[in-house]
């Protein structure tokens, strides 16, 4: 069974990064696409920014004329920024660097969830994807450090699986995902040989879609290829 029907909605959050602009241009590429909302920080129209909060609501409460919509894909989130890089030993840890990656990769998409799953479709097969990491998984640990990126998307995957719980109730035809990417050639991984080992975005973007169309299971934490990931 396709996860996504003949004929869907789709709306992008993040999509003026590399992995957000390639799911962009792919769905609006893909003749079954009526409508793909892109969502940024400060270029969208209605913009979506985490640190506040009440740009998420006004942002869903907007969009719900246009729904509603069978593919919601959250692209956003944050390994490195402004002055730190992912921590390697606990003496690197850091409030500010901590509560800066959670409130991007956790707090945030929490938002995401309480405000944009009214706007999947309740009548059709539905999904809403939050875009997490292989190394948010505590059975795959075995390197360590990246203490807040690692800690941030783990509590992401937790929130997705407990939202697809409760959603079972309400909107049975919708899938709540966490999607591994794997290594993307972007600015998010540049600063760990990204261009090097990394695949072209619109590539993983590929990928990815491919995954989705073959999702069965609500609450699931996949990877870009299909292949399910321990928690």
């Amino acid at each position: 069974m396709k996860a996504l029907p003949d004929a869907y909605r789709a709306l992008v959050i993040g999509g003026s990064g590399a992995i957000g602009a390639a799911f962009v241009q792919a769905l609006r590429d893909d003749p079954r696409c009526a409508l793909c909302v892109a969502l940024h920080r400060r270029s969208s129209p209605l913009a979506i920014d985490f640190a506040r909060p009440d740009s998420i609501a006004e942002t869903a409460a907007a969009l719900t004329d246009q729904g509603p919509f069978q593919l919601i894909i959250n692209a956003a989130g944050l390994l490195h920024g402004e002055g730190f890089m992912p921590e390697k030993r606990l003496a690197d840890l850091d409030p500010a660097q901590m509560l800066a990656t959670f409130s991007a990769n956790t707090v945030g998409p929490a938002m995401l969830l309480r405000h944009f799953t009214p706007l999947l479709d309740g009548r059709q097969r539905s999904l809403m994807v939050m875009l997490s990491a292989k190394v948010g998984s505590i059975g795959d640990n075995r390197l360590g450090g990246w203490y807040s990126y690692r800690a941030s998307k783990a509590a992401l995957n937790m929130l997705v699986k407990t939202a697809a719980i409760e959603l079972r109730r309400s909107k049975p035809g919708a899938l709540i995902l966490a999607l591994h990417p794997g290594t993307v050639s972007s600015a998010l991984s540049a600063p760990f040989r990204g261009a090097e080992i990394g695949r072209p975005a619109a590539l993983a973007v590929t990928q990815m879609l491919a995954a989705l169309e073959s999702a069965e299971d609500s609450g699931a934490f996949l990877s870009y290829d299909g292949s399910t990931l321990p928690w």
